[in-house]
C-alpha cells in the first residue's frame, strides 16, 4: 500500500482566506508523491512542494506558515480518521479510542514509505514537536477526560492517577504497533486489553464485577 492509497480524502487547517479544498488537496497530493518518490524530509521546500503540486508559493503560506505545520497535516490526512466517541460509557469509548490506534498501527506497517517518514519525523525536532502539539497532545486528552468522566462517574477508581492508568491502556497496542512489529493486532485487541485493565481498576463496589 502506497502513502497516497492509505490516507482519507480531507484535510487542511482553517486559516486564511476561504479554502479551496481542491488546492489543499493538490498541495497534499504533492507532499505524498514528493515523499512517495524518495524525497526526504530535509530536502522537501516549500518552492519544490508548490512545483509540485502547481501552485504558487504563496497559495501554501496562506493555508500554512511553513513546513512543519503544512506536513503535520499532511501526516493527520495519511492516517486514518479520528473517531467519534459514543459517550456510552468509559470502556465504550476506550474501546474506541485503543481501536483507532489499533487502525493506526497496521497502516503504517502496511506503508514502507509512512514507516520510514514517521521515522524521519522523529528525526526531525521542529517537525515532530508540531506533531506533537497538534496531534500526539490532543489523542491523549481525549482519552485523559475519558478516564476523568470514568472517576466521576464512578466506573474507575477515584484514588488512581489518570496519567498511569492511560499508559497502561495505550502501552500495550504502542508496544505491538511500534516496538513489536512482528506481533499480531488482531480484531479484538482493543476489548481484551481494556476488559483486561479495567479487571483490576473498577471501584470494588462496582455492578460490573
Amino acid at each position: 500500500m502506497s502513502l497516497a492509497d492509505s490516507r482519507p480524502r480531507q484535510c487542511g487547517p482553517a486559516r486564511g482566506r476561504p479554502r479551496s479544498e481542491a488546492v489543499e488537496q493538490a498541495i497534499i497530493e504533492g507532499v505524498m508523491q514528493l515523499l512517495e518518490e524518495g524525497v526526504s524530509l530535509a530536502e522537501l521546500s516549500i518552492e519544490r512542494i508548490a512545483r509540485t503540486a502547481g501552485v504558487g508559493k504563496a497559495t501554501i503560506y496562506r493555508r500554512w506558515s511553513g513546513k512543519e505545520e503544512l506536513f503535520v497535516d499532511v501526516m493527520r490526512a495519511a492516517e486514518p480518521k479520528d473517531p467519534e466517541l459514543p459517550g456510552t460509557s468509559m470502556r465504550d469509548d476506550l474501546v474506541v479510542l485503543l481501536e483507532a490506534l489499533r487502525r493506526r498501527g497496521l497502516v503504517s506497517r502496511s506503508s514502507a514509505i509512512l514507516h520510514n517518514v514517521h521515522a524521519q519525523m522523529k528525526s526531525s525536532p521542529k517537525i515532530w514537536a508540531a506533531y506533537h502539539a497538534s496531534v500526539i497532545t490532543p489523542r491523549r486528552n481525549i482519552g485523559l477526560e475519558v478516564l476523568r468522566r470514568g472517576q466521576r462517574n464512578g466506573e474507575l477508581r477515584a484514588d488512581v492517577d489518570v496519567e498511569l492508568v492511560n499508559d497502561l491502556f495505550v502501552g500495550p497496542m504502542l508496544t505491538r504497533s511500534l516496538l513489536r512489529p512482528d506481533a499480531d493486532l488482531p480484531e479484538g485487541l482493543a476489548e481484551q486489553i481494556v476488559d483486561t485493565v479495567l479487571e483490576g481498576l473498577r471501584p470494588v463496589s462496582s455492578p460490573d464485577r
